[in-house]
C-alpha cells in the first residue's frame, strides 16, 4: 500500500501517467495481503491484545517502510521480496504441521472459500496452499521491481 501510494503521488507530481503499471500491481498486492489477514483473523480469532499488537506493528512498519521507500525504493522492494520468500518457507512449515496432524485441518473459513473460489468442503490445508502461492507471487513481483530499479539506476 505504501509503495503503491508513493508511486501514485509520484505520477501526479510528475504529471505523467506512465508508472510502468506499478500502482495497480502494488495496490492489488496490498488488497491480497489484507485478505490474508482477514482470512487468518477468522481462523485465529485474535483477542484485543493481539489486535493491538497488529495495530502497533502496522504503525511502526508503515512509517519505517515509507521512509525506506522514499529514499531507497530498490532496497524496499528487495526487503519485501525477502519477507515474502520467508513467508513461503513459513507456510510450507505450516503445511508440514497440518500434514503431520500437529495442527488440526479445520474447515476453511467462508472468507477464504469466497476469495479463492475454493470448494465448499475446502480445509485449512487448501487455504494455506493458496496463500503460499500468493506469497511466492508477491516475492517474484518485488524482486522483479527491485531488479528493474537496479537496471534503471545503472543506465
Amino acid at each position: 500500500m505504501v509503495a503503491g501510494m508513493w508511486q501514485h503521488l509520484r505520477s501526479l507530481r510528475k504529471m505523467q501517467p506512465d508508472d510502468r503499471g506499478w500502482i495497480k500491481t502494488l495496490l492489488d498486492e496490498a488488497e491480497n495481503e489484507r485478505m490474508h489477514l482477514m482470512i487468518f483473523v477468522e481462523i485465529a480469532k485474535p483477542n484485543r491484545f493481539e489486535r493491538l499488537i497488529i495495530l502497533a506493528a502496522q504503525f511502526v512498519f508503515w512509517h519505517f517502510y515509507f521512509v525506506l521507500y522514499v529514499f531507497f525504493p530498490k532496497t524496499a522492494h528487495r526487503m519485501v521480496g525477502y519477507f515474502e520468500d520467508q513467508a513461503v518457507v513459513s507456510y510450507t512449515q505450516y503445511l508440514e504441521e497440518i500434514n503431520a496432524g500437529r495442527i488440526e485441518n479445520i474447515p476453511a473459513p467462508k472468507t477464504a472459500i469466497n476469495y479463492y473460489g475454493l470448494k465448499q468442503d475446502a480445509t485449512l490445508k487448501d487455504v494455506v496452499v493458496a496463500v503460499r502461492s500468493d506469497e511466492q507471487g508477491h516475492a517474484d513481483v518485488n524482486h522483479n521491481m527491485a531488479d528493474q530499479l537496479s537496471l534503471q539506476s545503472s543506465t
